[in-house]
């Protein structure tokens, strides 16, 4: 895990997908994550919707009688531009359908907590 501060321009990537997508044999959002720590991308969250529907117009819903469903998820990353340009087509690559979007931010501020400092709220 790289230990840097990163502010200024950046560009956010999010990339859309369902709870069943796989790479490799691994759950793709899995996958993704690793993928992106291995490369030393600043940080990526993997959020988990309770309702959507893609390019195929097949609504996916969470239930109770459906508790496997398939769910939305949406991997987000920020990061530097440059680090960006780097690693999305191999992103991209490992997506079989989906939409990937990318934003231009502000980053305000990214700096890991000290060592040994446990996050106070």
């Amino acid at each position: 895990m790289a230990d840097w501060e990163i502010s200024g321009r950046g560009v956010r990537v999010r990339a859309y997908f369902g709870e069943r997508d796989r790479h490799h044999g691994k759950p793709l959002w899995s996958a993704l994550l690793q993928f992106l720590r291995s490369q030393h991308a600043a940080g990526a969250t993997v959020e988990r919707g309770i309702a959507g529907y893609g390019a195929n117009s097949k609504i996916h819903a969470a239930s109770i009688v459906d508790l496997s469903a398939d769910l939305p998820l949406i991997l987000e990353w920020i990061d530097a531009e440059e680090v960006v340009a780097r690693l999305l087509p191999d992103l991209e690559a490992m997506l079989q359908g989906g939409l990937i979007t990318t934003d231009p931010v502000t980053i305000i501020r990214y700096q890991p907590h000290p060592r040994g400092a446990a996050a106070t709220s």
